[in-house]
């Protein structure tokens, strides 16, 4: 699945320098295109947002099935109130490790990337760039529509997050739909933004302020993005 034409050594000045890298053409070609048209076409997506009290909202099957659009903007503008004043987040999740260990959707090209990120090679090419050993790595999957955001955050847990990483499969995206992932200088300011771009991988520091740019009302297609931490707690189980 690793495109055997990545030097990893060739990333990891970058990464020790700014705390954050890009890689392009992570995946092989066929299997890229094979996990951008799952997520595009197969993938059963559910809502996650942000609560009120900040609390973790999720919506999945018939119940979101059975939302109205104007019920789903309802909730997109009361999102979007919260974070005004503080902390929020609106978007589409596969929750990858979730879904794995259950069994859920057996057969779904998800499933095998699950195992990808979970496996020595990725595992041993991200201690190369990062210099972060990890025992295990999460991964959920995301569809971001107009007007769905991740306000600004650090990623900071509890220590066991040694580093996080983005892997992107969205197609011929234009700056101007949004989306971009930003990384915050203390002032404010940005200092590096990337536009979605498809099969291409980002590594960064934990902690780091960044944040997802709101997709714009204009953007035609969706911003569809795995993501997750390089993380040294236990290994996933099925329990």
């Amino acid at each position: 699945m690793l495109n055997p034409d990545l030097d990893p050594s060739s990333h990891a000045a970058a990464y020790a320098r700014d705390g954050v890298v890009r890689i392009q053409s992570f995946l092989q070609a066929a299997a890229a295109e094979a996990l951008g048209q799952a997520l595009e076409r197969a993938t059963p997506w559910s809502l996650v947002h942000s609560g009120p009290a900040g609390e973790h909202v999720m919506v999945e099957g018939a119940a979101l099935a059975a939302l109205t659009p104007a019920e789903l903007q309802a909730r997109v503008a009361a999102v979007t109130r919260q974070a005004s004043q503080g902390f929020g987040y609106i978007y589409l999740v596969y929750p990858m490790i979730n879904a794995y260990l259950d069994g859920r959707d057996p057969g779904h090209p998800l499933h095998a990337l699950t195992e990808f990120l979970n496996s020595p090679e990725f595992m041993d090419f991200a201690f190369q760039v990062t210099g972060e050993r990890a025992v295990k790595v999460d991964a959920q999957a995301s569809h971001y529509r107009p007007g769905h955001f991740l306000a600004l955050h650090d990623d900071l847990g509890e220590g066991e997050r040694r580093a996080a990483y983005t892997l992107s499969f969205t197609r011929a995206w234009r700056p101007d739909w949004g989306g971009q992932l930003m990384f915050h200088e203390p002032g404010g300011d940005i200092w590096r933004g990337y536009l979605p771009r498809f099969n291409t991988l980002t590594f960064f520091k934990v902690p780091m302020a960044h944040s997802v740019a709101a997709v714009a009302p204009y953007a035609p297609a969706p911003r569809l993005t795995i993501a997750g931490w390089l993380r040294d707690d236990p290994p996933h189980s099925a329990g």
